[in-house]
């Protein structure tokens, strides 16, 4: 981790939890952050917009009297924060208590690893105003390009990068701070169709490094034939059929999996995999990890949002559920230790052949390259989802299909995963692979 330009943000911290103790809090953490974010729009042919802003932002957690409040401001001047400070105490006071917010353990800042995370790009301080129109300018080019047919309507590019940094002081002991880069791309295609439609697809992606995005042209036609893929496209035949999910697409159903792990929907009794920590609930295809220390991770981190030191941890083996995530606060709520309130980056445990080859061991079924809508019960873990992606046929890609549903129960879902790809998407944070299940519910025509 950098320390440059961090000295004021630290500064900024202490001086708040200083602050706020004199003047009545018994406990206090204080997290000062600074972003700078740069983004260019591109839009068919013609710059559309440019935008800068570099913003500045304190956030403080306050513990008066067995009350507890959380408040933000952007006022960093030492006069400022001192107004801020008197009257958020006082707001403090009037809130009702909770026995159980208090600062965790600085048993829990232990431990911290000595790892170079590399999550900061200096080529993000070097990059000129030409350099960003430029990437976006080929952005479109690329979409541009997969057109053969002069059926591409309009293309919309952006390309941005941020900088942010932040430094985190608590009263009982812990400091640490962060400094890390992220550089973004994206192409949205919009196309015409030969019955009027006009179907949109877009391609993006995100890296800390910018030599680890795709390059322009590169992206920008996969959008493009991404969105010339959907001309034609059918509503399929109801059926129980194999689908494979696309691994830019998968994240959405490992984040409704995720989501119902939180002490909050355990505690509040919203999860559908309370009680089963140490139980069978996919098949032995999920295995996954959470892996803070991740070089160039777009999630990896030292400490977490409350100051716990982050440490690799499964999540799932072989279908298991190993872990949950758990904050301080909910910790003390269920009795259990705190691992972490959220995860950080995904690992899996990956299978050896890539899409393609997964397609052709399908031989019939439904290739899902993007989920429309729908929602997942973290009660009960019933979902319905809208899909749109191909008719697989022979292991190849055939027709497009959209206007389709799926339906079912997470717990039965993720026992159907019969195959892993070997193709982890680098831009997302669940960094999943493409994955295969079996007999899942189609709702066509």
């Amino acid at each position: 981790m950098s320390t440059t330009n961090t000295t004021n943000l630290a500064d900024v911290a202490r001086q708040a939890v200083d602050l706020a103790r004199q003047k009545g809090a018994s406990e206090a953490a204080a997290t000062a952050s600074r972003m700078r974010e740069v983004e260019m729009q591109w839009r068919d042919g013609r710059l559309d917009k440019v935008s800068e802003a570099t913003t500045r932002n304190l956030a403080l957690q306050l513990y008066v009297e067995g009350r507890y409040s959380s408040v933000s401001t952007s006022d960093l001047r030492p006069e400022g924060l001192e107004q801020f400070i008197s009257n958020a105490i006082a707001m403090t006071r009037a809130l009702a208590r909770d026995e159980f917010r208090m600062l965790p353990e600085p048993e829990l800042y232990e431990g911290r690893a000595q790892v170079d995370l590399s999550i900061e790009d200096p080529r993000q301080l070097t990059l000129t105003a030409d350099e960003r129109q430029r990437f976006a300018r080929e952005l479109e080019a690329g979409a541009r390009a997969a057109d053969t047919k002069g059926v591409i309507l309009s293309v919309t590019t952006g390309f941005g990068d941020t900088l942010r940094e932040t430094f985190r002081v608590s009263s009982n002991g812990f400091e640490g701070g962060q400094r890390g880069t992220q550089f973004f791309a994206s192409a949205e295609v919009s196309a015409k169709d030969a019955d009027g439609r006009r179907p949109e697809e877009s391609d993006s992606a995100v890296a800390r490094f910018l030599e680890n995005l795709p390059d322009a042209a590169t992206l920008g036609r996969r959008a493009g034939e991404r969105a010339l893929g959907r001309l034609g496209s059918t509503k399929g035949a109801s059926a129980v059929l194999p689908m494979a999910v696309d691994n830019r697409a998968a994240g959405r159903l490992v984040s409704m999996l995720l989501g119902p792990m939180t002490g909050a929907a355990l505690q509040q009794k919203r999860s559908f995999l309370d009680g089963k920590l140490g139980q069978g609930v996919g098949s032995e295809r999920l295995a996954l990890s959470d892996e803070p220390h991740l070089k160039r991770g777009l999630g990896s981190r030292l400490f977490d949002n409350e100051g716990l030191s982050t440490r690799s941890r499964p999540l799932f083996e072989g279908g298991v559920l190993r872990a949950y995530f758990i904050d301080s606060y909910y910790g003390r709520k269920l009795k259990v230790r705190p691992t972490t309130g959220s995860p950080s980056n995904l690992a899996w445990k990956l299978g050896d052949k890539t899409q393609a080859a997964l397609l052709e061991d399908l031989k019939e079924g439904i290739l899902v390259t993007s989920f429309l809508g729908g929602n997942s019960n973290p009660v009960t873990g019933d979902f319905s989802l809208g899909i749109q992606g191909f008719r697989v046929r022979g292991g190849k890609l055939a027709e497009p299909v959209g206007e389709m549903n799926i339906s079912g129960n997470q717990l039965d879902l993720w026992k159907r995963l019969v195959a892993v790809g070997n193709d982890p998407f680098a831009h997302s944070t669940l960094r999943t692979p493409t994955l295969v299940f079996e007999g899942v519910q189609f709702a066509g025509v």
